[in-house]
């Protein structure tokens, strides 16, 4: 590429073909698991997938899940800004589904609950189970907004289709195929969308390496360009992405997403063996690793065919998180059906995290606060409202999706939300289960610090970014560009302007602004994580110990058992 040109490019009708083609085989989904099961209408078997699900798909729907659309088009553009090291998320994802499979799944399932929070009322009181769900509502509906704006962006940059138009088809498909099948929909349509993920990297991969040269070609400009400076070793918390800040600060992040989360554990504890969930999570990392090997490598195929002309700095993309898109556009725009092949990519990532998150925010709701106050309800009534509550939070979660077209750079953004509100959630757990001796009075006291604290760090972030001698990013050449089509007046005018923002903020930054809000936004959840375990136990050790004895706790946990078993004898019969 030499010269800045205008992005909005039309797709075919087979690039429609094969994007409407998603949205088909997902509902379709849906549809065969409602026709399927409609002689269990049961909120157990909507809910949990009256858990007789297997390892294997499992599997595919917890990493489709995870690597969403804020993978697919936002990290390959954070590795062309910021170098491979974020590769190194590899290493964070191996501690967190270890720790997850070994020390919080056998807590869950052995519970026989369906709600990860039913666990904070039997270990403390209901007040702390009610406080965790509320944060949890909030953080997903938060983190759902993220991930539906991301691909709908796509969309418009590509195509110039309409941006809500493309949010609410999204919305509207998701909370349609999630009300209709319940949880085996979901799984089994997160499976099927893992499928076109890869196939859509695969694609970007092959393609982008031919018409970068080569991997060979690859690899040397993306030496040349400090790219592939993977392991930085400075142990700066103010530094972005350091081998510290991605490891240890990653594991904290991705350890309150998946060990404590209830949309993970929901879909463990669906599976029909402790075994099976086990496997289940170990299958997940094979495809973590996998999805992050394709997103780090595109990034540095697309610095090596923008290596002499950047389309962000000549003015062709408005964000960074265009890059990719628009990387498509230029390397598939002639090959009928493999543009619309990416679009596909990125909102199968979309649909499997907005699904699985309705299904959980249902589920938590029905558990937590319906099934609390209306303890008679009908086996039918219970999965009516099931399925009313899918339909609320896929309407909140898809008009949540506005506010986040104000957030900034979509991967930042979404495991900001994530560590802010996982690591105070992590740590509440943790003193739970790891520290028999916490009382009531230091869980309450632990959360409230560590949320404290991590919205403080958090919120502050946002208002006053970073600077970037912290942040680094790389340098970006247009030295191969041609600026004579696109220069005007206006963009001098809107280039002064931005400048001269940007002087006024510096000169009313404060030194809070530099220190304490600088901090990388990896080690949000572990500053909530610290907070609230070290408060959680300062406060017990001053009020006196648990009266909650491990023997009692056993107790509980075993008449859960023996209900829910009670339950399965009385369906199957």
């Amino acid at each position: 590429m030499t010269t800045p040109r205008n992005f909005f490019l039309s797709l075919m009708v087979g690039d429609y073909a094969v994007f409407a083609a998603l949205f088909v085989v997902s509902s379709g989904i849906g549809v065969f698991f409602a026709i399927k099961e409609r002689k269990k209408a049961s909120s157990k078997e909507f809910l949990v997938g009256g858990r007789q699900m297997s390892c294997g798909p499992v599997a595919l729907s917890l990493t489709a899940s995870f690597m969403s659309a804020v993978t697919v088009i936002g990290a390959p553009s954070d590795v062309y800004r910021y170098g491979a090291s974020y590769v190194i998320f590899g290493v964070a994802y191996t501690f967190v589904v270890f720790l997850t499979a070994e020390l919080f799944l056998p807590v869950f399932y052995r519970s026989g609950i369906t709600s990860t929070y039913e666990y904070l009322e039997l270990r403390f009181c209901k007040l702390v189970r009610v406080a965790a769900t509320l944060i949890y509502i909030i953080q997903t509906i938060l983190y759902t907004g993220v991930v539906v704006y991301a691909p709908a962006l796509a969309l418009n940059q590509v195509t110039g289709f309409d941006l809500w138009g493309s949010i609410f088809a999204t919305g509207i498909v998701c909370t349609f195929y999630c009300t209709l099948g319940g949880l085996k929909a979901v799984v089994w349509t997160d499976a099927f969308q893992m499928v076109v993920m890869v196939v859509g990297f695969l694609t970007v991969l092959i393609q982008g390496a031919s018409r970068a040269g080569g991997i060979e070609s690859v690899w040397s400009t993306a030496h040349t360009g400090g790219r592939m400076d993977v392991f930085d070793f400075d142990v700066n918390p103010l530094r972005r992405h350091t081998f510290w800040t991605l490891s240890v600060g990653g594991t904290f992040t991705w350890l309150g997403i998946y060990g404590v989360n209830q949309s993970t554990i929901q879909r463990c504890i669906s599976c029909k063996t402790e075994g099976h969930a086990r496997w289940a999570l170990y299958l997940n990392l094979l495809g973590l690793w996998i999805i992050l090997f394709c997103a780090v490598v595109s990034g540095l195929i697309m610095y090596t065919f923008y290596s002499r002309c950047d389309p962000w700095s000549a003015g062709s993309v408005s964000a960074p998180d265009q890059l990719m898109p628009y990387f498509v556009m230029e390397i598939l725009g002639a090959f009928p059906g493999l543009p619309g092949l990416f679009v596909a990519c990125a909102f199968s990532g979309t649909l499997s995290t907005v699904a699985a998150s309705i299904n959980a925010l249902a589920t938590v709701t029905y558990e937590d606060f319906v099934s609390q106050c209306y303890r008679d309800l009908s086996n039918r009534a219970a999965n009516w409202i099931s399925k009313a509550l899918c339909v609320v939070f896929g309407v909140a979660c898809t008009t949540m999706a506005v506010a986040a077209s104000y957030m900034g750079g979509i991967v930042q953004a979404a495991l900001s939300i994530h560590g802010m509100c996982g690591g105070p959630m992590l740590g509440l757990f943790s003193l739970g289960i790891l520290f028999p001796v916490t009382n009531l009075k230091g869980a309450v006291g632990g959360l409230i610090v560590g949320i404290t604290l991590s919205f403080w760090v958090g919120v502050g972030a946002f208002i006053y970014p970073a600077p970037s001698n912290n942040t680094r990013p790389l340098e970006l050449s247009t030295a191969g560009c041609n600026f004579n089509l696109t220069a005007d007046g206006s963009n001098q005018t809107s280039v002064s302007v931005i400048i001269i923002l940007r002087c006024l903020c510096l000169v009313f930054r404060y030194w809070l602004a530099d220190s304490w809000y600088s901090m990388s936004y990896l080690y949000y959840s572990a500053v909530g994580f610290i907070g609230t375990v070290a408060a959680g136990l300062l406060i017990t050790l001053l009020t006196g110990e648990s009266n909650i004895s491990l023997h009692h706790e056993t107790t509980q946990r075993n008449n859960k058992t023996n209900k829910y078993n009670s339950y399965t004898e009385k369906y199957d019969k």
